[in-house]
C-alpha cells in the first residue's frame, strides 16, 4: 500500500509530461503560422506607411514645383525663396528622392521668375514722362520701388553661380539670366537717363542762337554738369541694385548704361559746333564761354565717365580739341576782320562809329568774363601768333620763349587795340573830304578810349598793358590835333599878317574869315563831334573858344581905326 501511494505522483508527472510533449507537437504548426502572419502583417503596415510617405512627398514635390513655376506672388516672396533654398540645399547635399537635373531645372527656373519680377521693378522704375521744368531737375530712382527690390536683389545676389558653386548644375544657367537681367537694366537706366535730359540739351542748342554768348556756353557747361551728375547717381544706384555685385561686371554694366549718355553729349556737342562754325565771328563768345566750361568738367569726366566705366574713350576731351579748334581759329580772324574793315573803302565816310569800333569795345569788355579760355587759347596758339604773320611784335619788350597767362593776354589787348587805330587811320586817311575824316577819326578814337580806359564798364584794365594804354591815349591827342588842323587851320591862316595892310585887303581877309567860319559851323551840323560824350563836346568847344577868340581879338587890334563897322558882313558877324 506505501509502494503504491509513491509511485502514483510518479506516474501522474510522467503522464502530464508527455501530454505536454503531444500538445506542443500539436500546437508547433500553428505557432509557426501565426509568426509568419505576424511578420506579414508588419510587413504589410511598413509597406503601406512607406506608400504614405512617398505619396505624401510627390504631392509636397509637385506644390512646389506648382509654385516655383506660378512665379512670386504678391505677398509669396518669403514662402517662394525658402522653397529655392530648399531646392538647392537639396541639390548640396543629395538629400531629396528625385532627379538631380529635375531640381536644377526647377531652381533655374525660379531664378528666372525672380529676374522677371526684377526687370519689372526696375522698368516701372524707369518710365513715365521726365521732369521737362524751365531748371533742370534730378529725377530719382523712385523710393516706394525699393522696398520690394532690395530682398530680392539680397536673395538673387545669394543665388548659386560658377564661381562660388562650380559644381552646381544650375549654376551657368543662373549666370546667364542674371547678366541678361543686368544688361536690361543698363539699357533701361541709360535710355531714361538719355531721356531726362534731351530736351534739355536741345533747349541749349536752340536758345545758343539768340541768347548771349557767354551765357549760352555756361548753360552748355551747366548741362555737361547735370549729366555728369545723372552719371554719378547711376553709378550709386547701379552698386545698389545690381543682382551681379563683383567688380568687374559692375564697371562692364555701367558702361553699357553710359553709352546713351555719351551718345547724347556727342550729338548736342556737335550741333553746338556745327553753330560756331557758321559763323565764327558771331558765336566767338559762345565757343570761350563753351571751352572754359568743358574744361571745368574734365576732372569729373574722367572720373565718372572713363575710369570708373573703364572706358580709354573720352569724348570730352575729343569736344575740348574741337572747341579750342574753333577759339584758336578767332584770335587771327578777329584781327583779319577789322583789317578788312578799312580795305576796298574810298570816297566819302560817315563821321560816326564804325561798326567794328563798336564791335571791338564789346569784344574787350567781354574777354575779362571768358579770360582762362582766353589765356589757355592764346598760350596754345602761341605768344604773337595771332597776327599771321605779320612781323615783330610792337611796344611788348622781348617776347619769352613762355609767356604766362596775364602776359599773353596783355599781348594779344595790344595787337587787337593797335589793328583798330591802323583800320581807323586808314579810313580817314582815305576820305576825299579830309576835314570829314578827321571828325570820324576823333569821333571813334575817343569812343574807343572812353569805353577801354575812362569809362570802362568791366575789369578791362586788368587786362592792358601800359604801352597799350599809351597808344590810345596818344592816338586821342593825335586825332584831336588833327581835327583841330583840319578844321580850324584855314581859319586862322586867313587872320595872320600880311604885307598888304590896306584897308580893302584887310577887309577881304575878315570876308573871307567869317565864310570859312560859316563852312565851319555848316561842316558841324553835319558831322556831329564827339555826339554821345557831352563832357568832350564841351572840352573840344573850350579849346575852339581858346584857339579862335584870341586870333580874331589880335587881328582886330592889329587894324584899329579902320572903318570896318561899314562893311555889312562884318557887323553881321562879330
Amino acid at each position: 500500500m506505501q509502494l503504491s501511494f509513491v509511485a502514483s505522483p510518479i506516474a501522474i508527472l510522467s503522464s502530464f509530461d508527455t501530454r505536454l510533449v503531444k500538445l506542443e507537437k500539436s500546437i508547433l504548426p500553428l505557432y509557426n503560422s501565426t509568426q509568419v502572419l505576424t511578420r506579414r502583417a508588419n510587413n504589410i503596415e511598413s509597406a503601406l506607411l512607406k506608400i504614405d510617405e512617398v505619396a505624401s512627398n510627390q504631392e509636397g514635390i509637385a506644390a512646389e514645383e506648382a509654385l516655383i513655376l506660378r512665379g512670386p506672388q504678391p505677398g509669396q516672396f518669403n514662402e517662394y525663396k525658402d522653397v529655392l533654398e530648399k531646392l538647392n540645399a537639396s541639390i548640396a547635399f543629395k538629400s531629396l528622392d528625385r532627379d538631380l537635373r529635375d531640381t536644377a531645372r526647377l531652381v533655374e527656373t525660379g531664378a528666372k521668375k525672380l529676374t522677371q519680377l526684377y526687370t519689372k521693378l526696375v522698368a516701372e522704375g524707369s518710365s513715365g514722362a521726365p521732369p521737362n521744368g524751365p531748371e533742370f531737375v534730378l529725377s530719382q530712382f523712385p523710393a516706394s520701388l525699393k522696398p520690394g527690390l532690395i530682398p530680392l536683389i539680397t536673395f538673387l545676389r545669394t543665388l548659386p553661380l560658377p564661381p562660388t558653386h562650380p559644381s552646381h548644375p544650375a549654376a551657368p544657367g543662373i549666370q546667364s539670366t542674371l547678366k541678361e537681367a543686368q544688361k536690361g537694366y543698363a539699357d533701361m537706366r541709360g535710355t531714361w537717363g538719355k531721356k531726362c535730359l534731351e530736351i534739355y540739351g536741345r533747349r541749349v542748342v536752340d536758345r545758343a542762337e539768340t541768347l548771349d554768348g557767354v551765357v549760352a556756353g555756361r548753360e552748355f557747361g551747366d548741362w555737361v554738369e547735370n549729366l555728369l551728375t545723372i552719371a554719378e547717381e547711376e553709378y550709386d544706384l547701379l552698386t545698389e541694385l545690381a543682382p551681379l555685385s563683383s567688380q568687374s561686371i559692375l564697371t562692364s554694366t555701367y558702361s553699357a548704361l553710359l553709352s546713351p549718355l555719351i551718345s547724347l553729349f556727342s550729338s548736342t556737342l556737335s550741333s553746338l559746333s556745327a553753330l560756331i562754325k557758321r559763323s565764327l565771328h558771331k558765336y566767338t563768345f559762345l565757343a570761350l564761354a563753351a571751352y572754359a566750361s568743358l574744361s571745368a568738367s574734365q576732372t569729373r569726366w574722367d572720373e565718372l565717365m572713363c575710369k570708373r566705366a573703364g572706358r580709354k574713350d573720352n569724348e570730352l576731351k575729343d569736344g575740348l580739341h574741337s572747341i579750342r579748334a574753333a577759339c584758336l581759329r578767332s584770335f587771327p580772324e578777329f584781327l583779319a576782320d577789322i583789317r578788312m574793315a578799312a580795305l576796298g573803302k574810298t570816297g566819302e565816310l560817315s563821321t560816326g562809329l564804325a561798326d567794328f569800333t563798336n564791335s571791338t569795345a564789346q569784344y574787350v569788355e567781354r574777354l575779362p568774363e571768358v579770360k582762362d579760355a582766353v589765356a589757355a587759347a592764346l598760350l596754345t596758339l602761341g605768344d604773337g601768333n595771332w597776327k599771321m604773320g605779320e612781323g615783330v611784335q610792337v611796344g611788348k619788350g622781348p617776347k619769352t620763349s613762355e609767356a604766362d597767362e596775364q602776359t599773353i593776354i596783355e599781348h594779344y589787348m595790344f595787337d587787337v587795340i593797335n589793328t583798330v587805330l591802323a583800320s581807323l587811320q586808314t579810313l580817314a586817311r582815305t576820305n576825299k573830304r579830309p576835314a570829314f575824316g578827321s571828325v570820324f577819326l576823333l569821333n571813334n578814337v575817343s569812343y574807343l578810349r572812353t569805353r577801354l580806359l575812362v569809362q570802362p564798364s568791366t575789369d578791362i584794365a586788368a587786362l592792358l598793358s601800359k604801352p597799350s594804354q599809351d597808344i590810345l591815349n596818344s592816338n586821342f591827342r593825335t586825332a584831336k590835333a588833327g581835327y583841330f588842323d583840319s578844321n580850324f587851320s584855314p581859319l586862322m591862316q586867313t587872320l595872320q599878317e600880311d604885307k598888304d595892310k590896306s584897308k580893302s585887303a584887310t577887309k577881304e581877309k575878315l570876308t573871307r574869315f567869317f565864310d570859312l567860319l560859316e563852312e565851319v559851323a555848316e561842316r558841324h551840323r553835319i558831322a556831329r563831334v564827339l555826339q554821345d560824350d557831352q563832357d568832350g563836346r564841351e572840352t573840344v568847344a573850350e579849346e575852339v573858344v581858346k584857339l579862335v577868340v584870341p586870333s580874331l581879338q589880335r587881328f582886330t587890334q592889329r587894324n584899329t581905326g579902320k572903318e570896318f563897322s561899314k562893311s555889312k558882313h562884318f557887323a553881321q558877324n562879330v
